[in-house]
């Protein structure tokens, strides 16, 4: 029998609920659920107050926030940071403004800071924290891409504003991070992380921004009654001012849609619109609520959604192990653009909507760009979690980590779980073949169209289901097809290093192919005492490197691969072979002589010579065809005694003048 639950135990899950999602959001940089979801819970909890006259102690309507978690020290606010009431609905926002002018600007979606000049200088920076408690973070904000140190205002000026990263610096930051689970999920993350580091050289690579919203104090300046004065006069001291429009009650509503058509082309993060009275003495007469200020109101969008019906659930393995449910679903239309898969994260969150094939389900765009699965009308239920991987047919095990239950495969041997293999074998100095990112090799994991290396020289049968996957085109599938051709033909060293062996580097490659020639045969029977012989090789790569080739499987995919491949013979007994032997480089700045970088180091390592990253005083030669350049690595040179050389000196060293 199923009891029906009362208000008051409704409320009570709400305030749970809610409380945990701001906990993680505010305090730990981690959103559990979706902004539409907890608009939508919080407005529910509204009601019901409002319905019963019941408001618990620890409601999110009334409390401000979470304590912070952090090793940075605390200060308290001089007066609480409030959060903004809201409105999804722009007549109430007329409402609100009435005869008044106001600014109409947009709402952030970074981490509040406020900062305190004094004497023309930065004097210290917190975060908003909890709202009563914030964390000191200065010496982060004096990296900040934008924030300026000096100002020539020499009163006190507190001012807050939003610490932002733009799409494109966060994009930029992922691409560098190979582990795709270890990958941000969006900018806000990253942004509260990157603003909260322990050390400030972190802080600086993530190219904060900061954008200031609101004037607290100023001594003794007047800004003649107006937050817009306010704001022109924040510009002319060196701040960014996030961008307002003067508003009225009847250009109000056309301001917002102005606003909207431009969120598609932002490079920065937004949720919404903020609202505020021009007329400061107006708007701080009003006062405040327990919760919220009166002389400001936030504006968040009315998410466009449309409901279809669920297909099916895809799992899609990761290379930890993780198994993430998609939603698919009959494609709608939303904001422009056709849509019909969508993340739904984790078991967790698929239970709560309660997925079943075939249930009516409404779709929408977090903040009008991610996919998300807004509600579940039908709430069948008959999803079954697979008992397999889909990668592998290895068993899968549903784990329980902070109150998050994840499915995951429990087979280690799972070539999802290898995707670094692939992205090695494929890699510029291995098999050179392009435009096989990290994220597209797992996709042709997840489809089954890969299992080991040479799969990838027949990906031409797989042509039709390439181009029709999600972000490729008959265009990219082709730029692929022609990739995988040209890396047929290559030198026996790159498929050496291409093969994973652990502590085998390209140049470590060379020399065993040197010593012991490019004969597979010959190759797999070398004993360790032939290798230790090695130069640059040794007793512990020795070992790896037999240990590779007595594992008969190793042996068979190599032999396999062969097949696959096009071996150019390297001349290994020319009079230059060694011209460069016990010589250490270092290369910087741009060529001319030499496609990139990589190719002037192949020639090296392949004369015996060595090339390293920094100048030291083992360093033999800095080759920068800028000899007179001011740089680093140039004065450093210059006061160890090492010669700077050119291009051309260097060919001429080298004896390959032919190559000029």
């Amino acid at each position: 029998m199923v009891t029906e639950m009362t208000d008051l135990e409704r409320i009570k899950e709400l305030v749970s609920i809610l409380n945990k999602a701001g906990k993680s959001y505010y305090s730990e940089g981690v959103e559990i659920m979706s902004n539409f979801e907890y608009d939508k819970l919080y407005d529910e909890l509204v009601k019901l107050e409002e319905k019963t006259k019941i408001v618990l102690s620890d409601s999110p309507t009334v409390n401000v926030g979470y304590e912070t978690l952090s090793e940075l020290p605390k200060e308290r606010h001089d007066s609480p940071m409030l959060s903004l009431d809201k409105t999804k609905n722009s007549d109430e926002l007329v409402d609100w403004l009435g005869s008044q002018r106001g600014l109409l600007s947009w709402k952030l979606d970074g981490l509040t800071i406020v900062l305190t000049y004094e004497n023309g200088e930065l004097l210290k920076a917190v975060t908003r924290g909890n709202g009563e408690v914030g964390e000191i973070i200065t010496q982060n904000a004096k990296v900040f891409k934008n924030v300026p140190l000096l100002i020539p205002f020499k009163g006190r000026l507190v001012i807050r504003g939003e610490a932002i990263i733009t799409y494109s610096d966060f994009e930029k930051i992922n691409e560098k991070i190979p582990e795709i689970d270890a990958k941000y999920k969006n900018p806000r993350n990253l942004c509260s992380g990157s603003v909260r580091q322990l050390n400030n050289k972190i802080t600086e690579e993530r190219n904060v921004r900061f954008f200031a919203f609101s004037l607290v104090y100023a001594d003794g300046q007047d800004f003649k009654n107006s937050r817009k004065v306010q704001f022109e006069w924040l510009k002319e001291q060196g701040f960014s001012v996030v961008e307002y429009k003067e508003v009225t009650s009847e250009n109000l509503k056309d301001t917002i849609m102005w606003f909207e058509d431009k969120i598609k082309d932002n490079d920065f993060p937004s949720d919404g619109l903020v609202i505020l009275y021009d007329d400061i003495a107006y708007g701080d007469s009003l006062g405040r609520t327990a919760k919220f200020p009166r002389n400001s109101m936030a504006f968040k969008w009315t998410d466009e959604t449309a409901v279809t019906h669920l297909r099916k659930i895809e799992w899609s393995a990761s290379r930890t192990g993780l198994i993430n449910p998609i939603a698919v679903f009959d494609t709608v239309e939303l904001e422009g653009t056709k849509v019909s898969r969508a993340s739904v994260h984790n078991i967790s969150i698929m239970e709560g909507l309660q997925l079943g094939i075939g249930d009516e389900i409404s779709v929408f765009k977090a903040n009008m760009i991610i996919p998300q699965i807004a509600d579940n009308f039908t709430r069948s239920g008959n999803v079954e979690i697979p008992l397999e991987c889909p990668v592998c047919k290895g068993k899968t095990q549903i784990k329980q980590i902070n109150d998050v239950k994840s499915l995951y495969c429990m087979n280690e041997e799972c070539q999802a779980k290898h995707v670094k293999r692939f992205a090695h074998f494929v890699s510029r100095d291995a098999m050179n073949i392009d435009g096989l990112s990290e994220a597209t090799l797992e996709k042709f994991i997840q489809n089954g169209l890969i299992k080991d290396f040479t799969d990838l020289y027949h990906l031409d049968r797989y042509k039709d289901i390439i181009s029709g996957m999600e972000g490729f085109g008959e265009k990219s599938c082709e730029n692929i097809l022609n990739a995988v051709e040209q890396s047929r033909k290559t030198i026996m060293a790159k498929v050496i290093y291409s093969l994973g062996i652990p502590g085998i580097g390209l140049s470590n490659a060379k020399m065993i192919v040197k010593a012991i020639g490019s004969d597979k045969e010959q190759l797999t029977a070398a004993d360790r005492s032939a290798l230790e012989a090695v130069k640059g090789v040794g007793a512990v790569l020795a070992d790896a490197f037999v240990s590779y080739f007595e594992n008969e499987n190793n042996r068979a995919l190599f032999e396999k691969l062969l097949k696959e491949l096009d071996i150019e013979k390297e001349d290994n007994n020319s009079e230059n072979a060694d011209a460069l032997e016990g010589k250490v480089f270092v290369i910087t700045g741009s060529l001319s002589h030499f496609n990139n970088r990589n190719e002037l180091k192949d020639l090296i390592e392949s004369m015996g010579g060595k090339v390293t990253g920094s100048v030291t005083g083992n360093t033999s030669y800095l080759i920068n065809n800028d000899v007179t350049s001011t740089s680093s690595k140039n004065k450093n040179a210059s006061k160890l005694g090492i010669p700077i050389i050119s291009e051309e000196e260097f060919l001429d060293i080298a004896g390959r003048k032919d190559l000029m």
